[in-house]
């Protein structure tokens, strides 16, 4: 091929890096989150879940159709490039390189450590830890940390070395995260309906309080980010067989498959216990009281898993970008990030800096949201999720430069499909930014005090890119 990337994925394990990425941490988590947001209110928690998974589903429907036209290296590159022009691609894989697969990778290097250390100490209750475990040790000590760097470094090797085990790791985490979720869901539901008094119905009839305007709105914000990272499957596009045919269908029924787990893993956590139980103590407690105690033990392996599983997803991502510019002629040193290895067929030097990077915004995110103090000062953002807002402001000018290009296609996929996208991503901009701009500014001006996360993101956001387009124009 034209890009030196051989075709060695096929379409189960297309499909298994989309679901495989998306579902992760977050869905074991968010069900108490979502519960705690909503005070308990489960009928409003189960249409968040699906006006959530309605709005990835528009998404990837829109970029499902973008893939059976466009592709050469880095799917979301590919499409900014054909549908917006060369300078819109080249900034998509700048900002892909250097901030939205690197922050995110980083992020999951942490929470693979967190809830691989939980397993640790809850099956070895004799191991010390520098800090202990009751004192935050499995989120913040130096053991938790280091093995984040090891989980790390392992992922980046796995990829670079081997890059068809990785895809086998992927489908193999992928069928083992499920595992949990099928059973809750399954089993969760059953038992709820059968207990004395139907415990699952009990629950959603269950009187909360507290539940206002906006909490709709606020509970699907948190859902947002749980069915995050499914566009980073599309940084393989030219690695898959049949890419045209084999992605487009791999994004739609992944996206399905999460819907319906998240949804489904929801009411089943309701029929192992009661609502105020899962608000304080998670879906832990729903797993305990249905299939014992061993069981809360299993279940931080299998998160654990889940977690690395995810982690190595977004490795395949931060591995390629660097490749995605070279390809194309663009970016520093071309010729050095464009070489393929002849053993691997590998962007091995590519992969080097999407390690690197991962490992500063590991490094970043420890200083700005888990140390005692934050080491960046106003610039402390939560960098697991403000890039988020970012992508999804790319994908706007996407949809509607597609809808004025693609003249040979019907009026369903030329304009309805993409106008769906495009309402989507705006939803997601702004929910984005409401989370995480408008009410943290207001609760630190209740303290008298000045705090804007999403404004010192975008500064940091604003200077990356100005280094991109300087390197671009130089090179030029």
């Amino acid at each position: 091929m034209e890009n030196g990337l051989q075709k060695k994925y096929g379409l189960f394990t297309a499909i298994c890096m989309v679901v495989g990425i998306v579902i992760g941490s977050g869905v074991f988590f968010k069900a108490q989150s979502i519960l705690q947001t909503t005070s308990g209110n489960m009928v409003i928690g189960v249409w968040a879940w699906i006006i959530g998974g309605v709005i990835m589903l528009c998404c990837i429907t829109a970029f499902a159709v973008l893939a059976t036209k466009y592709e050469k290296v880095n799917g979301l590159v590919d499409y900014g490039e054909a549908t917006v022009g060369p300078k819109y691609g080249y900034a998509l894989a700048w900002f892909s390189t250097f901030i939205y697969f690197p922050s995110m990778t980083g992020v999951l290097a942490w929470v693979s450590a967190r809830y691989t250390m939980v397993f640790i100490t809850s099956a070895f209750p004799n191991v010390q830890l520098i800090v202990p475990a009751d004192q935050g040790g499995c989120v913040v000590g130096p053991e938790c940390i280091a093995l984040a760097l090891i989980l790390l470094c392992g992922a980046y090797a796995l990829n670079a070395l081997s890059p068809k085990l990785a895809g086998h790791f992927q489908v193999s985490t992928t069928v083992i995260k499920m595992i949990p979720l099928f059973l809750m869901a399954v089993v969760g539901i059953i038992v709820g309906l059968s207990s004395d008094g139907g415990l699952l119905i009990e629950n959603f009839q269950y009187a909360s309080t507290g539940v206002g305007q906006g909490t709709l709105f606020s509970a699907v914000v948190a859902t947002a980010f749980a069915y995050e990272g499914w566009i980073i499957a599309t940084s393989i596009n030219a690695e898959i067989k049949d890419s045209k045919k084999n992605l487009p269908i791999a994004l739609l029924v992944g996206g399905v498959i999460i819907v319906i787990t998240y949804v489904a893993y929801y009411i089943g956590v309701a029929g192992g216990a009661s609502v105020e139980s899962l608000m304080n103590d998670g879906a832990t407690i729903a797993f305990t009281n249905i299939f014992g105690s061993k069981l809360g033990l299993v279940l931080n392996l299998f998160i654990a898993i889940s977690c690395m599983g995810t982690l190595n997803g977004l490795m395949v991502g931060s591995t390629r970008a660097m490749y995605a510019m070279a390809a194309r002629k663009e970016g520093p040193r071309s010729d050095v990030f464009g070489q393929i290895d002849p053993h691997t067929n590998m962007p091995s030097n590519s992969a080097v800096i999407g390690l690197l990077m991962s490992a500063v915004w590991l490094v970043y995110f420890y200083g700005a949201n888990l140390g005692a103090f934050q080491w960046f000062g106003l610039f402390s953002f939560d960098s697991s999720e403000l890039p988020i807002v970012t992508v999804y402001g790319f994908y706007i000018p996407i949809f509607i430069n597609f809808m004025r290009k693609a003249t040979d296609l019907p009026p369903v996929k030329r304009f309805v499909i993409p106008t769906l996208g495009l309402l989507a991503s705006i939803a997601m901009v702004c929910a984005a930014i409401y989370a995480h701009g408008i009410r943290p500014y207001q609760a630190a001006a209740a303290n008298g005090t000045f705090s804007c996360p999403v404004l010192f993101y975008i500064i940091v956001f604003a200077v990356v890119m100005a280094i991109g387009f300087a390197a671009g124009k130089k090179k030029n």
